[in-house]
């Protein structure tokens, strides 16, 4: 009994306080949702966001609900060969807060990047060779979920590292 009253006095607390309590912590009586497993996420699409960004979306396709943590991991597929698969360094945008996903629900990121310059074959204004691939790979609670670029096209960018924001609810 008086852990309960200390719960709902915490809770209270917490509301006064104008905070939100994470997805995570379970109420009195209610079990914890689990960590989203790779199996159950998939890929939505990916919008392009101007010239230099995608937002990234993933959709939890399991039969329950699983919270989502931390921003992913990139890579470009590589048109048909591993030879040619492009890892990328990720730079994390914000901070990571966990995402509640009911089964059916979105989850988004925004990836960021040294657009290719120019028409046709473009070129990098750092000198470096611009790279372009059908597809880019995101890696996400084990998954690795490969999408195309939503509209067609190619993923074009200079060097080696993106920026990510952290996974975050889909409007």
């Amino acid at each position: 009994m008086a852990r309960i009253v200390k719960r709902a006095a915490a809770l209270v607390t917490v509301a006064l306080l104008g905070m939100t309590v994470p997805a995570t912590v379970a109420t009195a009586g209610a079990a914890p949702v689990p960590a989203c497993r790779g199996g159950q996420l998939a890929a939505g699409g990916a919008e392009r966001v101007g010239a230099d960004a995608f937002r990234v979306t993933v959709v939890n396709e399991g039969p329950g609900p699983c919270v989502l943590r931390g921003h992913p991991t990139v890579a470009l597929a590589g048109q048909g060969a591993p030879s040619r698969a492009k890892s990328l360094s990720v730079t994390r945008q914000g901070p990571a807060r966990p995402v509640q996903l009911a089964a059916g629900a979105a989850a988004q990121t925004r990836i960021s990047f040294v657009p290719v310059l120019g028409e046709a074959d473009g070129y990098c204004a750092s000198g470096a060779e611009p790279f372009a691939a059908p597809s880019m790979v995101i890696g996400a609670a084990g998954a690795r979920l490969q999408l195309a670029p939503d509209g067609g096209g190619n993923f074009a960018l200079c060097g080696t590292t993106v920026r990510a924001t952290a996974f975050r609810p889909a409007p």
